[in-house]
């Protein structure tokens, strides 16, 4: 009698289940890596050497789209890449090059749309229709906060600094829906980041164009009670919008007063973000006179 469990797999069964182990564990690897590369944008944040931190972050965004190519669903690494564009673009591209800026954010935003991919009626809404994306943002919950906020933020910060295009500039409601979604599900997210987005947007507006300058002070106001101050972009958003717009000079100062006082390890897991509002308080301080 022939013993079936002893029996030898048929060649081409054997090849079969060779490609499918060496296939989990790919992307049992990636996925390894997905949570390595976490952590080490956990490590990047608390970087303030902003020369370091620049070199450091084109490279590594690079290895996250090389995993990316292997396991292209994969959430968090997608995620990682929209923040880790949209983070470049802000931090070192926009305030010298737009150009360069506006295709780092757009690559931040397609990063971001592909990690919200299982929500087909939130993407095909994007710079299509309103009412349908606030109706898909209904049925989400508080899981799918990083990947809307990212995706907004790439998004609208292309939007802010492409304020000649006019079809661009029409997709500004649907980035505050997106930021109001986070502000609502989640908050304290991103040290407040959605009320500061949204500060920024208000506030960055004539109230002749439709900008309500006062719900834009409450944004601030609500982002800076989130992170106790400690969150130093706050400050320089509300000193570049709403104070330029309100021609407040003196609370534009007293923003700037703060970031260049507050020290480096006021929130140690933020020091780059703080480190770059520094530098955006001293470019925005050299322009003082011709803003006001």
């Amino acid at each position: 009698m022939v013993n079936r469990l002893s029996t030898p797999f048929p060649p081409f069964l054997s090849l079969l289940l060779l490609f499918l182990l060496a296939g989990c564990v790919q992307q049992l690897a990636i996925r390894t890596m997905a949570d390595i590369m976490q952590y080490g944008f956990d490590a990047y944040y608390q970087e303030e050497d902003l020369e370091f931190a620049r070199e450091g972050l084109a490279g590594n965004i690079k290895i996250i789209e090389a995993l990316i190519k292997g396991d292209p669903e994969n959430e968090e690494l997608l995620l990682l890449a929209s923040q880790g564009y949209s983070a470049y673009a802000l931090g070192f591209m926009e305030d010298d090059s737009v150009e360069r800026a506006r295709v780092f954010y757009l690559r931040g935003m397609t990063y971001g749309k592909r990690a919200l991919g299982r929500h087909k009626e939130l993407i095909e809404s994007m710079g299509r229709d309103l009412h349908a994306m606030q109706e898909a943002l209904k049925t989400m919950d508080a899981e799918d906060v990083p990947a809307v906020f990212w995706t907004a933020f790439a998004w609208g910060g292309y939007i802010n600094i492409s304020r000649d295009d006019l079809s661009a500039f029409a997709d500004l409601p649907q980035v505050i829906a997106m930021m109001e979604f986070v502000a609502e599900k989640d908050p304290g997210y991103y040290y407040g980041g959605a009320y500061m987005f949204l500060g920024a947007l208000e506030g960055s507006v004539p109230p002749v164009l439709g900008g309500r300058p006062e719900k834009a002070k409450e944004y601030f106001e609500k982002a800076l009670a989130v992170s106790e101050g400690r969150f130093l972009m706050s400050y320089v958003y509300f000193a570049r919008t709403y104070a330029v717009q309100m021609l407040d000079e003196e609370l534009f100062d007293r923003c700037l007063k703060a970031v260049e006082e507050a020290s480096p390890d006021i929130l140690p897991e933020a020091r780059l973000p703080n480190a770059i509002a520094k530098e955006k308080a001293r470019r925005l301080r050299e322009r003082k006179a011709e803003l006001f």
